[in-house]
């Protein structure tokens, strides 16, 4: 999906991987309803504005989570594409590995890109360096990015690690309400 309409902002906001199988799986995601509140009000925020919303779905392997065309492949509903908004599919961590975004974004005027969604210490973490490492300048929405517990850290520790580490040298990083468009 292309977006449509002319643009005002050079601002994107890109929305990894809320999709329903990784946001609503068998270990649900640290704080996931609120993370989609905070994303929902951005993505509403940066279409009032003009910027563009780039919606992202992984691409996982057959009888993954995350395979193609499966129900919980899908998007969560609350983030549904709107007009205008651009749908991306990846198959590697970082949204920019193997897609055209960049080209895209630098053809739309874009020189700033919001990162939210899923999960923090993969695609999230990937695609912030990335951004940086493509020229563009990173926000990194602290509180509208989640992941899972695992084994060795508790969700909320993997977040508050990564928006330490991130912020800075990667990205800026801020709270969703206070990301302008």
């Amino acid at each position: 999906m292309r977006p449509q309409h002319s643009r005002r902002s050079s601002s994107a906001l890109i929305v990894l991987d809320m999709q329903v199988g990784l946001l609503h799986g068998p270990v649900p995601a640290h704080g996931g309803a609120g993370v989609v509140v905070r994303i929902q009000d951005m993505a509403d925020r940066a279409r009032k504005a003009g910027g563009m919303v780039v919606l992202v779905q992984h691409d996982g392997p057959e009888g993954s989570r995350a395979a193609p065309g499966s129900a919980d492949w899908q998007l969560v509903e609350q983030l549904a594409p709107q007009a205008g908004d651009l749908v991306v599919r990846k198959s590697r961590p970082s949204v920019f590995a193997g897609t055209e975004l960049a080209a895209l974004l630098r053809d739309h005027g874009i020189g700033r890109v919001v990162l939210s969604g899923m999960k923090t210490e993969y695609c999230v973490d990937a695609s912030c360096r990335a951004a940086r490492d493509l020229g563009f300048e990173a926000v990194l929405a602290g509180d509208a990015h989640t992941t899972i517990d695992t084994p060795v850290l508790a969700a909320g520790a993997i977040i508050h690690h990564h928006n330490l580490t991130l912020g800075g040298p990667f990205a800026q990083v801020m709270a969703a309400a206070s990301v302008g468009f």
